[in-house]
């Protein structure tokens, strides 16, 4: 087995398995079952990790938290997931103490000193009395029983309702695990190690993403699980990165296209300061990326960058190699194995190469998801068996998928998912705002960016900073619209609907992305 660290501490594997069957001890002890769930409100630590796995080893499952969420955010998750015992750091916990559902088990998290460090922060103190996670793993008997075979994780990512849904899948059959395992070894360049041509210790990988998203949060599961090596990285800082692929060696990353264009906004001196030759397979997915960002980034590390796509619901789905990326540029990639892709017509039937329709996929194992509390939204989105992420686009002629546009108007700001409706909701609840569209622009950094359209109400006196702050209080940071105009009226199709495409149109005019 390989090690893991964080900050200044190392587990070898087994010390690693160790404090998980601890963790499930200390979690069992507090009435987590079978199926139960547990809230992680935690950053990228070697808590969440031993936590998750414990959770796990019950049977039971771990949700991740978005740490940036506001107390409302937080709330509606925790009673809508259900969950038995939250495990936070104790700095995040002032700002939503009061918003935890009555009858959950509050245990604190000391905030590590690589936290701290990356983050600025002040050391906050737990509160006289406080469960500690380090006090509860201490003195708890590890799982004596054998380990319950591990669902999923329950992944809260949202839809055009604007609230957040958790994906929640039930306990695998071994026909879905070898599935999963091979579309996880395709995605992230572990192939080989998984069939035995090379030892998954040979390994080094860093999880430089949060993870609360769903890429990250497999990402690390699945490294650690086959026994490689893993460097656990608080936040994503690019020279930090330069930096730990030489002193770590890391042969293996997973990344999103805002990482690719912040590494290459470092100085020329600086990108070519450190040994990058250690890496063998580095790949991205989450969010489009900028054709003259992709090839940057491979005239600089090399034929090493690779590509997948797909989405919670679905897995992932298709691989794109360097190589085949420059004779196909802009290509998702092709089909791998074991799952199944269609990109389908109006009728249902399959669309012709190059001509766009709706892309739906899964695995030929079967859709084995559900959303918690919402079976009807699960149901609206299955398209003959497979599932339809919300993307349209079409097949060239040598079987490689391109995407042209996003069905359900998501924006995708930086690799983060952010959903018009959720804001669109919250502008409407503010004095003097009679209507509004939200929808994603061109954004040089970020890929896209939130834009907000007002009509405001009769003789209101609105300000974009006015709007902002209130919207401040309600919503997390990056889902406030960095830009807001104002108009007399909206456009609005013939059902009422209103007509975004005609919005967004002047700003991604001459743009890849389709409108």
């Amino acid at each position: 087995m390989g090690w893991i660290k964080s900050g200044d501490r190392t587990l070898s594997g087994p010390e690693f398995n160790a404090r998980a069957l601890r963790a499930a001890g200390a979690l069992e002890s507090l009435g987590v079952r079978k199926g139960d769930g547990v809230a992680l409100y935690l950053r990228n630590e070697l808590a969440y990790f031993e936590a998750s796995f414990g959770v796990g080893m019950l049977g039971a499952y771990s949700i991740p938290v978005n740490w940036h969420y506001t107390a409302d955010e937080a709330e509606y998750l925790l009673r809508d997931s259900g969950v038995k015992v939250l495990l936070i750091h104790a700095d995040l916990l002032p700002p939503i103490a009061h918003a935890i559902p009555e009858g959950v088990a509050v245990v604190m998290v000391e905030t590590p000193p690589e936290i701290i460090v990356a983050y600025g922060l002040a050391d906050v103190a737990p509160p006289a009395g406080a469960t500690l996670w380090r006090n509860l793993l201490a003195n708890a008997a590890p799982l004596a029983r054998e380990p319950e075979p591990a669902p999923s994780s329950i992944i809260y990512t949202s839809g055009t309702t604007g609230r957040p849904k958790g994906v929640k899948r039930p306990t695998p059959t071994e026909a879905q695990i070898a599935a999963a395992n091979a579309m996880l070894g395709w995605s992230y360049g572990y192939a080989d190690h998984l069939q035995g041509r090379r030892s998954p210790e040979e390994i080094t990988t860093a999880i430089i993403g949060p993870v609360y998203h769903a890429a990250p949060n497999a990402h690390s599961a699945f490294s650690i699980r086959i026994g490689a090596n893993v460097v656990v990285t608080p936040r994503f800082d690019p020279e930090g990165l330069l930096r730990l692929i030489e002193q770590e060696r890391i042969t293996h990353l997973n990344m999103v296209p805002i990482m690719f264009k912040r590494l290459l906004q470092l100085p020329n001196e600086v990108k070519q300061r450190y040994d990058l030759s250690s890496l063998q397979y580095v790949t991205h997915a989450a969010a489009p990326c900028p054709l003259e960002v992709k090839r940057a980034m491979i005239a600089w590390w090399g034929p090493v960058i690779n590509e997948y796509y797909g989405s919670t619901e679905m897995g992932n789905v298709t691989n794109l190699s360097s190589e085949e990326w420059l004779k196909h540029p802009g290509s998702v990639g092709r089909v791998m194995p074991g799952v199944s892709v269609r990109v389908i017509t109006e009728t249902g039937e399959d669309a012709a190469p190059g001509v766009v329709g709706e892309v739906i996929g899964g695995p030929l194992t079967g859709l084995n998801f559900t959303y918690q509390n919402a079976p009807e939204k699960r149901a609206s989105m299955e398209r003959y068996g497979l599932v339809t992420p919300g993307d349209i686009g079409f097949f060239d002629a040598d079987g490689f998928l391109y995407l042209c546009d996003r069905k359900n108007d998501m924006i995708i700001s930086g690799g983060a998912n952010i959903y018009p409706a959720e804001i669109e909701g919250e502008l409407l609840k503010l004095p003097g705002v009679a209507d509004c569209a939200v929808f994603g622009v061109p954004d040089d950094e970020f890929g896209e960016s939130v834009m907000a359209v007002v009509q405001p109400a009769p003789g209101a006196d609105l300000t974009a900073d006015g709007l902002r702050a209130a919207l401040r209080k309600t919503l997390t940071g990056y889902k406030v619209p960095r830009q807001i105009d104002f108009a007399d009226s909206l456009p609005r199709e013939d059902s009422g609907k209103i007509f975004k495409r005609k919005l967004r149109e002047p700003y991604w005019a001459g743009r890849e992305r389709a409108i």
